[in-house]
């Protein structure tokens, strides 16, 4: 029963005090002169209160312009903004503070926290990659800008991650290309293609063996899925990307299932040139008659046409 008691009690005491601490907070807004508002804002930022701090500033920015506590005031804000997880916003204030106070000692830092918030603000790999690029891009602005910078190896370390995103996402895209393609041919040329441009744009990933793998598989289904004049070139391309597979990873995981088809495409090969040299002796055995040559006589007058 004490417990009970005093359970409530400690209850009825909170309640007091975030109804009077609401009350003041908003008198403060309704009759508080600037200079008490941004007093305010300032404490309540170092007590950790960002949301009621972020209120004040953005009331009295407006009224501040061309004060000394302007500066200050938007620069707080900014920071009210990216420690509620506001990203988006506060990469907007901090790159705003930069442009207009490009002088200040916390220029440096506005910038690094406008690349930084970007850098939060990401998109995690398997959505669209555009707020990724940005990060990466105002990293590498910040670091172009200040070279010397003590926040230069952190936009290095996460420039580094961001572009771990980026090819994470175009693994998981070939891949998918792969994997959707239910022997389609336009699927499995988009695979290839995707595997290729991945191998350009890291050139030192992780996935590159796997991928090299699933590109022998995706040219030997699509091979196996065309039209038989397409087939003898695409057989061909199968067995030069194994052979890449194999000069790239002469010890990798994937060469056993590889080789099956590279052995199946080689025998694919094999009969289309057992074919064509049978289809030749058969030419030089029985000459095809519209192949020799043939008289040619002038049509007469009254025979020739105009198109």
């Amino acid at each position: 029963m004490r417990t009970t008691n005093f359970a409530g009690y400690l209850l009825l005491v909170f309640s007091v005090v975030f109804i009077t601490s609401c009350g003041k907070f908003n008198k403060l807004q309704k009759t508080g002169t600037d200079t008490e508002k941004y007093d305010a804002a300032i404490s309540y930022y170092k007590k950790g209160e960002f949301y009621k701090a972020g209120i004040l500033f953005e009331e009295i920015i407006p009224l501040l312009k061309g004060s000394s506590e302007s500066e200050m005031a938007q620069f707080y804000n900014a920071y009210c903004q990216f420690q509620q997880g506001q990203y988006s916003t506060s990469q907007m204030y901090f790159k705003k503070f930069y442009d207009t106070y490009a002088r200040s000692d916390f220029a440096q830092e506005a910038f690094y926290m406008h690349a930084f918030s970007l850098y939060k603000d990401s998109s995690p790999f398997n959505l669209d990659q555009t707020s990724t690029f940005t990060a990466i891009s105002a990293m590498q602005d910040f670091i172009n800008t200040y070279p010397e910078s003590p926040f230069r190896e952190e936009c290095t370390k996460y420039i580094l991650e961001l572009r771990a995103k980026l090819e994470k996402k175009s693994y998981e895209k070939a891949k998918l290309y792969f994997k959707i393609s239910d022997y389609n041919p336009m699927s499995l040329k988009s695979a290839v293609i995707s595997i290729d441009n991945f191998r350009k744009d890291f050139p030192d990933s992780q996935y590159n063996e796997e991928l090299a793998f699933l590109k022998v598989g995706a040219q030997y289904d699509l091979a196996v899925n065309s039209f038989d004049v397409k087939q003898k070139e695409r057989f061909k391309d199968v067995v030069k990307f194994y052979q890449e597979l194999v000069d790239k990873y002469p010890t990798g995981e994937y060469l056993r299932d590889a080789e099956k088809m590279y052995s199946a495409s080689q025998k694919q090969l094999e009969v289309f040139a057992k074919a064509e040299n049978e289809r030749l002796k058969s030419q030089e055995a029985n000459p095809d008659s519209a192949t020799k040559p043939t008289k040619v006589t002038a049509p007469s007058a009254s025979e020739t046409k105009v198109p």
